[in-house]
């Protein structure tokens, strides 16, 4: 069996796992005690490597409490960020939980010692609230505490039968895949409730690729609605082989999406001092402010939302929205998310922004900010992408991308939305590396493709109200059949005479029926 049909094996035993230990709870609902219980396994045998350095006389889960000294304890949450004892370790934890009467309250106690293990050291806000989610007393589970403590054991029990393998890069490869697969699978089986807050990996590796493209290093990558984390970690994933010297940062505003993205960083092998992770409304409440601008910015910011906009007088005044001259309207607030990435972005990064097709063609206040970013020439790409590529909507996207350091003022324009660029799937529609790689050749490249791509004049923009929308430069392939008159017309003379003749012969029949 090949790597890959090992990984594929593995994820459909995850899938079936999270199935069977939710009961008749719906999955959506029961999400954060399967993806919890994997992050819980995977931290813990984090630690225990960590503790155990390869040194095979030592077992860290086979020790006794007592032997944790205050220096080695001060030692591994400096280096780790957080600690565990040998008795909180997942593996003793499932070992005992069919004869756990108190494994509920246990569970919440070893989730409340992990996280206030940080306290006082840096890592401490990057660990508390991890577990937040994880509802140890929720009715979810049952209404007794029986209930509660068999479908727990029964979780702890079903991770438990997952095979890793023994801890080390490949192991740490297989737990973030198996975290997405059910995060990528969760979104996809709930709707627009799940699917609103994830990135699907092929559009995320498109995405990413835009805003790398080209630099050998960043200084950090940045995402201002960051949901699960996913657009970052592609960008972790494709370009291991360069420098994202200080890490990874984003923004979330709802709070069991901000723990997933945690959890995902600590998953992927990111160090808690390689990320930083804040919760709260971007576009009123924004973190990283006073930070140097970012080399790279990825986002998929939520489609059309209302906005507070000019009910807050002191928005116009901010520096993200002020020098566009207009907010975004309050009840859409897509160029909010724009405008906001263009203020982080430094004067040699490139942002790669996924936008509802709307804001390209709109006029009013959305005409003047595409206005003042046409003007400033800070339009370096945009991207029609195929319809039903994402979870819970069937909306065909567009990607912006914007750059500081452009050595034109034309701005392409990409209609990926052919078949060339997608592959037809069950539920949505999917883009393979052969798609990416194709979009990402044309965006190098700059140069004109019939029907698929154009390099449009500044002049032209300007011309045309500055629209935006990818159909006003590209025109579309004509797949109408292409009809010759003069033979249809031999056609036509032919099939008449033919009638012509039937009826003769008809008329002739009649005749010698009458006589």
């Amino acid at each position: 069996m090949t790597g890959q049909e090992q990984r594929a094996a593995l994820q459909r035993k995850i899938w079936e796992i999270a199935n069977d230990v939710r009961g008749s709870v719906d999955g959506w609902d029961f999400k954060q005690y399967v993806l919890g219980t994997l992050f819980y396994r995977f931290i813990s045998e984090n630690f225990a490597a960590y503790i155990e350095a390869d040194d095979e006389s030592i077992n860290y889960a086979g020790l006794p409490d007592d032997v944790v000294t205050d220096d080695i304890k001060d030692d591994a949450i400096k280096t780790k960020g957080y600690f565990i004892y040998p008795s909180q370790l997942f593996a003793n934890v499932a070992d005992g939980a069919n004869t756990n009467d108190s494994l509920n309250t246990d569970l919440a106690h070893i989730f409340a010692a992990i996280e206030s293990s940080a306290n006082g050291y840096p890592s401490e806000l990057d660990i508390r609230g991890l577990f937040a989610d994880f509802d140890t007393t929720s009715t979810r589970l049952g209404n007794t505490v029986t209930e509660k403590n068999s479908r727990l054991a029964k979780v702890l029990k079903r991770v438990a039968e997952l095979d890793f393998g023994s801890f080390h890069n490949s192991q740490i490869d297989l737990f973030g895949d198996a975290y997405e697969f059910l995060i990528s699978n969760y979104a996809a089986n709930a709707g627009k409730s799940g699917g609103e807050f994830f990135t699907p990996q092929h559009v995320s590796k498109l995405i990413a690729q835009l805003a790398m493209h080209g630099q050998e290093k960043v200084n950090k990558i940045y995402d201002p609605a960051c949901g699960s984390g996913s657009l970052l970690l592609q960008a972790k994933k494709h370009f291991d082989e360069h420098i994202i010297e200080e890490g990874f940062f984003g923004q979330e505003i709802n709070h069991t999406t901000y723990n997933l993205a945690r959890m995902n960083m600590f998953l992927h092998n990111i160090n808690y001092d390689k990320f930083n992770i804040q919760r709260g409304d971007t576009l009123t409440q924004p973190h990283f402010q006073d930070d140097k601008p970012f080399d790279a910015i990825v986002s998929n910011p939520p489609y059309s939302v209302k906005w507070i906009g000019s009910d807050d007088p002191t928005l116009i005044n901010d520096d993200r929205f002020a020098p566009a001259g207009v907010l975004a309207p309050k009840s859409k607030a897509d160029f909010a998310f724009v405008l906001h990435a263009l203020s982080y972005l430094s004067a040699k990064g490139r942002a790669a922004i996924v936008c509802f097709p709307g804001i390209f063609y709109r006029d009013g206040a959305e005409k003047k900010i595409r206005q003042y970013l046409v003007d400033n020439n800070y339009v370096e790409t945009v991207i029609a992408l195929a319809s039903n590529l994402f979870y819970g909507t069937t909306i065909a996207v567009t990607i912006l991308v914007l750059a500081k350091n452009k050595t034109d003022t034309a701005i392409q324009f990409i209609d990926a939305s052919g078949e060339q660029f997608f592959k037809k799937a069950t539920n949505t529609n999917l883009m393979t590396d052969d798609h990416i790689a194709r979009v990402m050749e044309i965006f190098d490249r700059k140069e004109d493709v019939d029907h698929v791509a154009a390099s449009v004049p500044y002049e032209t923009i300007v011309e045309r109200g500055y629209n935006l929308s990818v159909s006003s430069y590209v025109e579309p392939r004509n797949t109408r059949e292409v009809v010759n008159i003069g033979e249809l017309n031999e056609e036509i003379r032919t099939t008449v005479e033919k009638i012509d003749q039937l009826r003769a012969d008809i008329d002739a029949i009649i005749a010698e029926i009458d006589a």
